[in-house]
């Protein structure tokens, strides 16, 4: 006896078959229906030789044949195919048996199942099912007769799979089921954000960081849209190796970094993370232009610290950086003020930075496929919207101030070089004189006419200088978009040729080139540092260049020592690079 229960335990079937009812009990579509109070739907393996797969009562009692062996994926195909029958509210239709009403009945749950992808079909059935509508179906089945390949398309098989009961049906089982489906969306929710691992699993105990992120999405629109973009990624091993003590940010890769060992209540934890959107929203890290980096971090912390505990939003942790007497002053206000506190610049001098450029070397795709700066700008805007429209408190008025410029986003670099070309580099206008008549109108030929001329002093006018790294840690991509911004716009502007001198280690003297030209005769040569002082010394020293000619100058900014340039110049360099000195003329960062 005892050798007869061991291998009915043993039988993998058996095993299977409860592993199937188990997992579809745990389900939240179907936990309705098998434990939501009496009657429960439950499910036996027999021996029945009428059976081929399995059968259904009005009572919810499911009927499976022992004789079919299935793993666990088809058992669960099986075993669900029944409970949707149920949930359905087929059985309440059944009272006698109509083939047409049976196999319209099983078609539409196949239909369903493939839909929502619930275990793995154990017979063979056609791949494409008819997706008209059932009671059509049923009418011309009815009056046709069933196709031939969609009959036995249930776990009936060639037999029915409903089994009618000359008793009374439990109305609520359609009911309970739609319960089952609203409970299994918000399952499926809970999954994509990340609330659960699973639908069946319970949902994980939820930590601090999780769930301040999760208050903004849900209860504060300001920061609701940037919230509802970030990953926090929490790692005491990465934390450590980047000297992360609380949080820091990678606005490229959508990633808030924080270190798990801080002992942070939740409501400092929606402190930090409100900080860390905010860096990233207002793009600090690229603001940062000839600053100081870290002292750009330290202005910035100060300000949106002080924004934060004016709003009220979470908790100042200790440590951070706040100072009530910089209430109402910018980031650059707060820089300046640091710069020359000689005693603050010593305190802060083991200050490390929260803003990163790039993302930490974490396994996880990086965002793409959207301008961050848009994203970004969009995202708070919106929040902005919100919180004014639900009257959700006051703001200070520095921030107001941010996001109000952010509706209006400075101009891209090539329109801001346009505007450059018109104010330094005038056009050659032409005039009408009599001193070079024009008879070109065969009906007067007699009547002299004032033709078209350049005056001279105007053409040596129109024209500029262009000092152009040339070394090999130039990016060839940046440079064309540089030298072809330059062509076009020169030739906007009526500017025959350009002076042109090529920088590296040594500076080439290229002399004028029609502006069309100019990109074809750069060449990289790379011979190490770039040192574009002789270049410059070169056109400003240049008898035929001329006093006023303004100039450019396109580098990667990997350049050696300062540049002294005494007339008016401009600068073209990549946008995730400094020039090594303080600059005189405005910058063009390139993207």
């Amino acid at each position: 006896m005892a050798d007869k229960k061991k291998a009915a335990q043993d039988d993998p079937n058996l095993l299977a078959f409860t592993a199937a009812w188990r997992g579809l009990s745990a389900h939240p579509m179907f936990r309705p229906l098998t434990g939501g109070g009496p009657p429960n739907a439950h499910a036996e393996l027999v021996r029945n030789g009428t059976l081929d797969y399995a059968r259904i009562d009005a009572r919810g009692r499911i009927l499976a044949n022992h004789g079919r062996r299935l793993d666990q994926a088809e058992w669960t195909w099986v075993l669900a195919h029944c409970l949707l029958h149920l949930g359905f509210g087929h059985l309440a239709a059944v009272e006698r048996r109509d083939a047409a009403y049976e196999n319209v009945a099983c078609l539409a749950v196949t239909r369903f199942q493939r839909a929502v992808k619930l275990g793995r079909e154990p017979m063979l059935l056609p791949l494409a099912l008819p997706n008209a509508d059932e009671a059509a179906l049923l009418r011309r089945w009815r009056l046709d007769g069933v196709p031939a390949e969609l009959a036995g398309c249930g776990a009936g098989g060639t037999h029915s799979d409903l089994e009618p009961l000359d008793l009374p049906k439990d109305p609520r089982w359609p009911e309970r089921f739609a319960y089952g489906l609203a409970a299994a969306a918000t399952a499926a929710v809970d999954v994509a954000g990340g609330a659960r691992t699973s639908l069946t699993g319970e949902q994980p105990v939820r930590r601090p960081w999780d769930r301040a992120l999760s208050w903004f999405v849900g209860s504060y629109p300001l920061l609701g849209a940037l919230a509802a973009r970030f990953t926090v990624v929490a790692s005491a091993e990465l934390a450590t190796s980047w000297h992360i003590s609380i949080a820091a940010v990678s606005a490229e890769a959508g990633e808030i970094y924080v270190n798990p060992l801080a002992r942070l209540s939740d409501l400092q934890w929606r402190f930090v993370l409100a900080h860390e959107m905010l860096h990233a929203a207002l793009r600090h890290a690229d603001r940062v232009g000839p600053r100081d980096p870290r002292l750009w971090n330290v202005a910035c912390d100060y300000v949106i610290n002080g924004w934060l505990v004016e709003m009220g939003v979470g908790e100042l942790p200790d440590g951070l950086l706040h100072d009530p007497e910089l209430a109402g002053t910018s980031a650059e206000e707060v820089y300046d003020r640091i710069a020359k506190d000689l005693r603050l610049l010593r305190r802060l001098a083991k200050f490390r930075g929260d803003m990163l450029g790039e993302p930490l070397p974490w396994a996880r795709a990086k965002a793409g496929g959207v301008d961050l700066d848009e994203y970004y700008r969009r995202a708070l805007l919106t929040g902005f919207e919100y919180h004014n429209r639900d009257a959700r408190g006051l703001l200070p008025s520095g921030l107001i101030a941010e996001i109000r410029v952010l509706e209006h986003p400075p101009p891209p670099w090539d329109v801001q070089l346009a505007r450059w070309f018109d104010e330094h580099v005038p056009a050659s206008e032409r005039h009408r004189s009599y001193a070079r008549p024009s008879r070109r109108q065969a009906s007067t030929p007699s009547i002299p006419r004032p033709g078209w001329y350049t005056p001279e002093e105007i053409e040596r006018r129109s024209t500029f200088g262009v000092v152009v790294d040339t070394s090999g840690s130039m990016n060839h991509e940046l440079l064309g978009k540089a030298l072809g911004a330059i062509a076009s716009y020169a030739t906007a502007r009526g500017v025959p040729a350009a002076r042109v001198v090529f920088c590296d280690a040594a500076a080439y003297d290229a002399g004028y080139l029609p502006v069309d030209d100019i990109a074809g005769r750069v060449r990289v040569r790379g011979r190490g540092g770039t040192v574009l002082q002789p270049g410059v010394d070169l056109l400003e020293r240049s008898a035929d260049f001329p006093k006023a000619g303004p100039i450019l100058v396109i580098t990667d900014a990997y350049c050696e020592g300062s540049l002294r340039i005494r007339r008016t110049h401009a600068f073209l360099v990549p946008r995730d690079r400094r020039l090594p000195f303080p600059p005189r003329g405005p910058v063009f960062y390139l993207r």
